[in-house]
């Protein structure tokens, strides 16, 4: 028997109304990012959104050919976004490659979204550090058992692979960092703050960095 198929029409019945929140003040952003961009997580978080430092983390390798991956942020400033990883694997290879990213926060609950793009370099490893040891011991045991990104012939093996590793572990009482994890810092140029609006009438603000700071202006939908 063959698979079904979502019709045409199915996807057609897919849409919602936007207007939830009141139209968006370029002077909202008082020649910055960064407090606005903080104030919508807060308010993500306070009305359902779950995770709302969850990011779709986009990365471009050797081929040119854009991959995504959803990722949490650990950090954000006026230096960019920060988040960690395991070093070796696909995303971090590319970014090795590229040294660019870009991260957006579909917070689709609350009809927002933030869209950044910018620079993306590894960070220095007390910076590293500081953050392994606030994980929590079941996820540091986890860094060690995956080589993430590469294959595994079954979910039993990738079972045994942990169980190895909290075995070896388990009389450790501060498990180290492995050396292929590690955090990146987005460095942005771009940031894009964009709002539903009825009658896909969207909000869309765009923030540019240059030479003499930042640089917002609205975008037509």
């Amino acid at each position: 028997m063959e698979d079904p198929a979502l019709e045409p029409a199915d996807f057609d019945t897919m849409r919602v109304g936007y207007g939830l929140n009141a139209s968006l003040d370029v002077g909202d952003l008082h020649d910055d990012w960064v407090a606005l961009f903080a104030s919508w997580l807060d308010e993500a978080g306070r009305r359902g959104v779950r995770e709302p430092n969850a990011m779709v983390l986009g990365t471009v390798g050797a081929d040119r050919r854009p991959s995504t991956r959803t990722v949490l942020c650990k950090g954000a400033d006026e230096r960019g976004l920060t988040f960690f990883t395991t070093t070796s694997s696909r995303k971090g290879a590319q970014l090795a490659q590229s040294g660019y990213a870009s991260a957006t926060f579909p917070w689709l609950v609350v009809e927002r979204q933030v869209h950044v793009e910018g620079e993306c370099r590894p960070l220095d490893r007390a910076d590293c550090l500081a953050y392994w040891r606030t994980r929590p011991r079941g996820s540091q045991v986890a860094a060690w058992a995956s080589e993430q990104s590469q294959p595994v012939e079954s979910v039993e093996e990738l079972t045994s692979l942990y169980a190895i590793a909290e075995k070896r572990l388990a009389d450790v009482e501060e498990i180290p960092m492995p050396d292929r994890w590690g955090g990146y810092r987005l460095r942005p140029d771009r940031v894009e703050f964009w709002q539903g609006g009825r009658d896909r009438f969207h909000d869309r603000v765009e923030c540019l960095r240059g030479d003499g700071g930042w640089t917002v202006r609205r975008l037509q939908p």
